[in-house]
């Protein structure tokens, strides 16, 4: 897909929920069978609501899922890492596949986490001063009192492959925030600043609007332009074989 040393931009949010999963996962596998030159930028944004499960989360420890059903929410599952999260209208998602040939100070788990990030916050606080990166992969506001926590705006997580990393993950801007309470139980792990807050009291709109949410993404990740062509076959053998499943969207340790 990619024609040079160069990282090209896919705006591209596709018709289901289990096919935009895909497609970050196809990206991925993509860039790694490419090449070491291979790197792709992608937002989108889901036009419903739907709880995304990380690789290792358990419905029932993480999920309310009789009140998913009832609200007619799908639960799937994602490639990487990290807890449960809600996206849909109002939370832009985006996903870097970035190749560790290029970019050889982000190799490492760690590493990962705060070249990306590091990154996303330098693009964003010219607009928002108070947005700083907290835990392990999230970024927050500050609040100017002393005396109140930070509040979480985005979860982020990573999938690893051999020459290439996909980090991916929400920025929310302006999502209805009590989804979060409806459709997620309280976390069963928690990163420290959290406090044992409930998710209304801990997370919060980026008070940004899409537009410029998306110009300081595109501004951490310059492209060389937009790609006209992405893993068609490989996203339909995904969700065939992943996305649509009940044992990999739903079950534990079945799907590997």
């Amino acid at each position: 897909m990619c024609e040079n040393d160069a990282m090209y931009r896919l705006p591209l949010t596709l018709a289901t929920p289990a096919e935009n999963l895909a497609l970050d996962e196809a990206l991925i596998d993509a860039a790694d069978a490419e090449g070491p030159t291979a790197e792709y930028l992608r937002i989108w944004e889901s036009p419903e609501p739907m709880v995304v499960l990380g690789r290792s989360s358990r419905v029932a420890e993480e999920v309310d899922a009789v009140e998913c059903a009832r609200r007619e929410i799908p639960i799937l599952r994602r490639a990487s890492g990290g807890a449960a999260i809600v996206a849909g209208p109002g939370c832009l998602m985006y996903a870097v596949v970035l190749s560790y040939d290029q970019r050889p100070e982000a190799r490492g788990i760690h590493a990962s986490h705060g070249y990306v990030l590091d990154r996303l916050v330098a693009a964003l606080r010219p607009q928002a001063p108070q947005v700083a990166r907290a835990g392990t992969s999230d970024l927050v506001l500050l609040n100017n009192d002393t005396h109140s926590a930070p509040r979480k705006f985005s979860g982020n997580s990573l999938r690893v492959k051999r020459t290439h990393f996909l980090y991916h993950g929400t920025v929310l801007y302006d999502f209805d925030l009590s989804l979060i309470a409806a459709c997620l139980r309280t976390a069963p792990r928690q990163p420290e600043y959290r406090h044992r807050r409930e998710h209304g009291d801990f997370v919060a709109n980026l008070p940004l609007a899409r537009k410029m949410v998306n110009e300081s993404v595109s501004t951490a990740w310059p492209t060389e332009g937009e790609s006209a062509d992405w893993p068609r076959a490989r996203v339909a053998e995904l969700v065939r074989e992943r996305y649509r499943l009940d044992e990999w969207n739903l079950a534990y340790g079945v799907i590997r």
